[in-house]
């Protein structure tokens, strides 16, 4: 097969907020393949979003929760045995901003969870994937990136970037 023949490749791009606050992670609990799991607030960026705009909607459409990204936390690429998708993943740590009381929370969604690692790791609900524990990881080890280091352009129509 040449180049020419290849069918292009494309990862699914997320984000996932990692929000520490007096030893305790925001975490959701949701309904994902029929399942009860526990996953960070995370989900696919939407076109002519940036990704911390992604991670803030996303965090508030999971939890309720306003959050301001404070830093990155690193970079994942995993495929699911599920369904074969691959995903790319930017894990975003975060400052807990406000709690909306009258949040509605997105489909599948049974609610934010304040949660240790270990409550995490011992409470016999299932993650969505590895990745959960493995970015806690990373966050508690210190593993940070400035947020300086994203840039966003727009196209405008002549092509020419803003």
């Amino acid at each position: 097969m040449t180049d020419i023949d290849a069918k292009p490749w494309h990862p699914h791009l997320t984000v996932a907020t990692i929000v520490e606050q007096d030893g305790e992670f925001l975490m959701v609990e949701e309904i994902a393949d029929g399942h009860r799991v526990f996953n960070q607030p995370a989900g696919h960026v939407e076109r002519d979003e940036t990704l911390m705009e992604a991670a803030i909607r996303e965090t508030l459409e999971e939890t309720g929760w306003k959050v301001e990204p404070t830093s990155i936390v690193g970079f994942y690429l995993y495929q699911s045995p599920a369904n074969g998708v691959t995903y790319f993943r930017v894990c975003f740590a975060a400052s807990a901003i406000q709690a909306i009381d009258d949040a509605v929370l997105d489909e599948g969604i049974i609610g934010p969870r304040w949660m240790t690692l270990d409550q995490l790791r011992s409470s016999g609900v299932p993650l969505r994937s590895h990745l959960v524990t493995e970015c806690i990881e990373d966050y508690i080890s210190g593993q940070r990136i400035s947020l300086s280091t994203l840039s966003h352009s727009v196209a405008t129509r002549n092509g020419s970037a803003t």
